[in-house]
């Protein structure tokens, strides 16, 4: 049985730069999302619009990533003040991942383009918010979703791994950057 590599990301212009360890890429969830706030930061960032397809992620645990080179092009969005964080690169606006509000809720969605061989990221386990005409949107694959989300957050917590992230200070429990959040009139923009 083949065991993963670690895999390399970095943004459009290569500034920052870095890599998914192997257990990452082991233990990773492969989903696409079709919610309006997923394509709102794709636009928001000047990238091609997904719709009506969808934005495709990789979901790890945050101790999995490691950022080498750019670290100081890191920076935050939350489309409202207790929006999803969502991380991006300032040297090119590269949407890069999106996690939750705390460290210790260790979660991380990377956006798979950000990587060069995205056929290593597995095939696509969980569709989330796919609209329905005239009915709610709906999840298909969410137990195999939330069964890797909830398993690597428990792992990462149980291990204390949950401190090494790339995306906190630890010792404040605050974002290693100072989110921007849009008014009402810019959000509306991307919607």
């Amino acid at each position: 049985m083949a065991t993963a590599a670690q895999q390399a990301f970095s943004c459009k212009c290569g500034t920052l730069r870095g890599h998914v360890t192997a257990h990452g890429m082991k233990t990773g969830t492969r989903v696409v999302c079709f919610c309006p706030d997923c394509r709102a930061v794709q636009l928001y960032h000047n990238q091609p619009d997904p719709a009506p397809g969808p934005v495709d992620l990789f979901q790890v645990s945050p101790d999995t990533i490691e950022i080498t080179q750019g670290t100081d092009c890191l920076q935050l969005l939350r489309l409202s003040p207790k929006g999803t964080l969502r991380w991006y690169a300032s040297c090119c606006r590269t949407p890069f991942a999106n996690t939750l509000a705390k460290p210790g809720l260790p979660f991380a969605g990377l956006l798979s383009d950000i990587f060069a061989n995205q056929n290593a990221l597995g095939k696509i386990r969980a569709r989330a918010f796919v609209p329905q005409p005239g009915k709610p949107s709906k999840t298909t694959g969410a137990a195999v979703m939330a069964l890797g989300i909830i398993s690597r957050m428990a792992t990462s917590r149980m291990s204390g791994r949950w401190r090494q992230t790339p995306f906190f200070n630890i010792e404040t429990g605050k974002p290693v950057a100072e989110p921007k959040i849009p008014t009402k009139e810019e959000r509306a923009k991307f919607y």
